[in-house]
């Protein structure tokens, strides 16, 4: 990799928001490491990068596998000589109320959502502090600020992004990597396209801007803290939420 090109490894980049997030790094001249579980999307996304003029590679790896995703952070820096901002965007969700849920599905979105962020940090900051030069950028939600009902375990999860960053932030200051998170309201995606009608109705009705965000406005927040201007801001949260939560 040439020394100019920084690279960017983004999970859950087959679509919506990760997807987003790496075609505007990759149009800002990093080289994007793509993870997903599934190849056929990731394959797909690659060529349209490529067709543009960026570069990307691909790695298929299940987050919520600590091994895995530590493998593949490792082997990312290993194989392309550096690792410079990581992007931890993947996520579930797996809502239902309080006194329903069932400890497997607290417990597989805090794997996924939470600890799949905490196992891709501690890889990523080796190479980080080895370059002096890091950008760590977790996707937290509105509803780790203000709290949803149904969402007791993506709440918690979410919520625990948010903390995390802040102690990774203080922890790293002085050795050139910033750690900071964006906490999207609710943007159009496959997972909202789905809701029920009533629910996008009230969704738009709490937020001010009484419209869902979109993707590549997720994506320019994420750019702004991956850029090199940015050096001076760490542990903060930056709520692209329309309003929602002020």
């Amino acid at each position: 990799m040439s020394d100019e090109k920084r690279v960017a490894f983004v999970t859950g980049a087959s679509r919506g928001i990760g997807r987003a997030v790496a075609e505007r790094l990759a149009r800002e001249g990093r080289h994007v490491v793509l993870v997903s579980r599934t190849a056929g999307p990731l394959n797909d996304l690659k060529a349209s990068i490529e067709s543009s003029g960026g570069s990307a590679t691909t790695v298929c790896c299940d987050v919520g596998d600590s091994k895995a995703l530590a493998d593949a952070v490792s082997d990312t820096a290993r194989s392309l000589g550096r690792l410079d901002i990581l992007v931890n965007n993947a996520g579930i969700t797996r809502d239902g109320l309080l006194l329903r849920m069932s400890d497997e599905d607290f417990d597989e979105v805090i794997r996924v959502n939470l600890k799949s962020a905490f196992v891709a940090c501690r890889a990523a900051a080796r190479p980080m502090m080895s370059n002096r030069w890091g950008r760590m950028v977790n996707i937290s939600s509105i509803s780790g600020r203000v709290g949803r009902a149904s969402q007791v375990n993506y709440c918690a999860a979410k919520s625990g992004l948010i903390g995390m960053t802040k102690a990774i932030a203080k922890e790293f200051a002085t050795k050139g990597i910033t750690a900071n998170v964006v906490a999207p309201g609710f943007i159009e995606t496959d997972m909202t396209a789905d809701l029920p009608d009533l629910v996008k109705d009230e969704a738009r009705n709490i937020t001010p801007m009484r419209r869902f965000g979109q993707a590549h406005e997720i994506a320019a927040a994420v750019a702004y803290f991956s850029a090199e201007d940015a050096g001076f801001v760490t542990g903060e949260v930056l709520a692209v939420a329309g309003g929602m939560g002020m």
